[in-house]
């Protein structure tokens, strides 16, 4: 079973900058879709980013959209969500997620349609 891993989190001052990145222990393109997710204490769990194998397609968050990037290397096996402008609202544990059949597209990511997660990485923004 293909496992993903999240690295990457920290500490980091509002306004700075974080890459995270997600590694497949099999290939990505086992996945078709591969999110990010992020929750925070006592908040629900939230639908940062996707993006599509078969098109290179992306979803962001109203939330992140213009400070957040996400992009994938198949040939490494590695998705990457590169944050910027980093807001103290950003903390949370940020997970990555995948799913074999799954679309993601502009009506929002629900973490019921993805079948594979990663552990997890806390990502800290305060000065």
């Amino acid at each position: 079973q293909v496992q993903l891993v999240e690295s990457g989190g920290g500490l980091v001052q509002p306004g700075g900058s974080l890459r995270l990145s997600c590694a497949a222990s099999g290939s990505t393109l086992d996945y078709h879709a591969i999110g990010w997710f992020r929750q925070a204490p006592g908040k629900e769990r939230e639908g940062v980013s996707c993006i599509n194998r078969s098109d290179g397609s992306t979803y962001y968050a109203d939330s992140v959209k213009g400070r957040f990037t996400i992009s994938r290397d198949n040939a490494k096996n590695l998705v990457y969500l590169q944050m910027n402008s980093l807001k103290s609202e950003d903390t949370a544990v940020y997970y990555c997620a995948g799913d074999p059949d799954l679309y993601c597209s502009g009506d929002g990511l629900s973490g019921e349609d993805f079948t594979s997660w990663g552990q997890g990485t806390q990502v800290t923004v305060s000065s």
